[in-house]
């Protein structure tokens, strides 16, 4: 009878150890699965149209393979985790670039003048917004120092509305220096938007570009070469949308940089949500891959 108990014993402790087996094979095989769907997902994800699915389906995937990865402390797992999660970081990061060269940056500058040869910029405000007017960041709003004798030497309609606005005499009190001022902007652009990928816009942006190319070269340079001039849709729904025109905001003349450009936002938006109309037979998610 002791003989038959042992035998029972000894197959008891035999079953156990192939279940034990049988487990740890469940659970790599598991591990296997749970990597592969996790490669395939990132595959998908970067070759995706769509990624945000691609994205979400890695997500899960990874998340399942950790949960493994947790119980077993396997090191060749944490190591091809850790390989998978970085391309998914990588992949994050990819798509927020995208969406930053979409952003558009709007600037205003007040000058003495128009003429590129003998005036200045004495004001300069900057606003960052995404492709639907949306404010990302409002950056700096400078008065820059200019001497008295070229702000003696300004236009009678520069006198008038500078010195109304006070400007003139703002300019006068002001330390800031022209290569200071460039350096902030620059900063600030820098910090918000990819290099060349994003456009300068606002209302007859092609003379306030004019003035940036001469007295700030790389604040320019950090932007795209093409423009958007909120001016030019004025000119066109004028023309073509003349009822539609008439509803337009109408802007208050400040001549001060920052409102300018407050108002330049409001204006592009109205036309987007009035001349722009969304076409029915197109898809508002097609995909955007920058100014070329």
């Amino acid at each position: 009878m002791a003989d038959k108990i042992c035998e029972e014993e000894e197959e008891t402790d035999e079953k156990g150890e192939e279940e034990e087996e049988e487990d740890e094979e469940v659970k790599v095989k598991k591990m296997r699965s749970g990597v592969l769907s996790c490669v395939l997902s990132a595959s998908l994800f970067a070759r995706s149209k769509q990624p945000t699915g691609g994205l979400r389906r890695f997500s899960e995937n990874c998340s399942a393979v950790r949960f493994i990865g947790c119980s077993t402390q396997s090191p060749v797992l944490r190591c091809g985790l850790a390989s998978l999660e970085a391309q998914r970081t990588t992949a994050e990061a990819m798509e927020h670039g995208k969406e930053m060269a979409k952003r558009m940056v709007w600037v205003d500058l007040e000058m003495t003048g128009l003429d590129i040869e003998t005036d200045e910029i004495i004001e300069m405000a900057c606003i960052i917004t995404d492709s639907n007017m949306n404010i990302i960041a409002e950056g700096p709003n400078l008065i820059i120092h200019q001497p008295d004798s070229l702000l003696d030497n300004m236009s009678d309609w520069c006198k008038t509305h500078h010195g109304k606005s006070g400007l003139t005499q703002a300019v006068r009190s002001s330390n800031i220096s022209l290569q200071a001022a460039e350096y902030e902007f620059l900063s600030f652009v820098r910090q918000h938007t990819p290099p060349g990928a994003c456009p300068l816009a606002g209302n007859s942006v092609h003379a306030d570009k004019k003035f940036l190319e001469r007295f700030m070269p790389q604040f320019t340079r950090h932007l795209h070469y093409r423009i958007i001039d909120v001016s030019t849709i004025k000119e066109l729904c004028l023309r073509w949308y003349p009822e539609d025109f008439e509803q337009a905001p109408q802007k208050r003349a400040s001549h001060r940089a920052l409102d300018d450009i407050r108002e330049s936002i409001k204006e592009l938006t109205f036309y987007r949500k009035h001349i722009f109309r969304a076409r029915p037979d197109v898809c508002q998610s097609a995909p955007f891959n920058g100014p070329h």
